[in-house]
């Protein structure tokens, strides 16, 4: 088949870009039926914003204080823990997950 490319509005910040032939086939070879709705710019910016996991400053998770059951060192946690299970300090987690997947 034979693309042509085309010319499309981005959805965020309403620029026209071009989508090229070889894209389109690239699309096409992915089984991808809809044409990209961002410019390369703001799907990079897309990727980059925290909904994809990367957290700013004021964005960031709460950490939780804990002792480590099995070593007793104090250490922070990224979950409240519910008093029902042990919670490891990342090293002994570590070294659990490790002797585990040996």
């Amino acid at each position: 088949m034979t693309y042509q490319d085309k010319i499309l509005q981005c959805a965020d910040c309403g620029y026209d870009f071009e989508f090229t032939s070889n894209e389109q086939a690239f699309y096409a070879s992915k089984g991808l039926t809809n044409h990209p709705k961002r410019c390369k710019s703001c799907r990079n910016a897309r990727k980059d914003s925290s909904r994809y996991g990367v957290r700013s400053e004021n964005n960031s998770r709460k950490m939780y204080d804990v002792v480590c059951s099995d070593c007793g060192a104090d250490a922070q946690v990224p979950f409240q823990p519910s008093g029902n299970r042990p919670v490891l300090c990342k090293n002994c987690y570590s070294n659990s997950y490790s002797r585990r997947s040996a």
